[in-house]
């Protein structure tokens, strides 16, 4: 089931790991790496969202062979989100995501709404 995240969404403090351009298959395990390694650290109080942005979008949709590695991450409490403006120069629908995957309409302006919101960002 997909969810979508507004851009208005209020929440509490987090993490916000942000992947932007091309996406590699073992660069995104990394991240999730990560973003487990956090949730270990920070508890499940803080919220954890990855945010793809550009073509690495394709790493989400359906029958990517990171699909386990975003079914394991969000038995974790990380959201996975992707932008929906590099959805479309992608050629993809929300349809075409993964279980599990969210989206937002523009991961820029979901990445100042939650660094306003006392997020902490990392790009990696």
């Amino acid at each position: 089931m997909q969810t979508t995240v507004p851009e208005t969404a209020q929440a509490g403090p987090g993490l916000l790991i942000h992947s932007a351009g091309p996406l590699e298959q073992n660069a995104f395990a990394g991240i999730l790496r990560s973003a487990a390694n956090a949730r270990a650290a920070l508890g499940l109080e803080a919220g954890i969202e990855v945010v793809v942005q550009g073509p690495g979008v394709k790493l989400l949709t359906k029958n990517s062979p990171a699909t386990e590695a975003i079914t394991n991450a969000g038995q974790l409490h990380v959201d996975i989100l992707a932008c929906g403006n590099s959805m479309r120069s992608a050629g993809m629908e929300d349809k075409d995501l993964a279980p599990g995957v969210g989206t937002v309409p523009a991961a820029i302006a979901h990445l100042t709404r939650r660094q306003w919101d006392g997020w902490a960002y990392a790009r990696l």
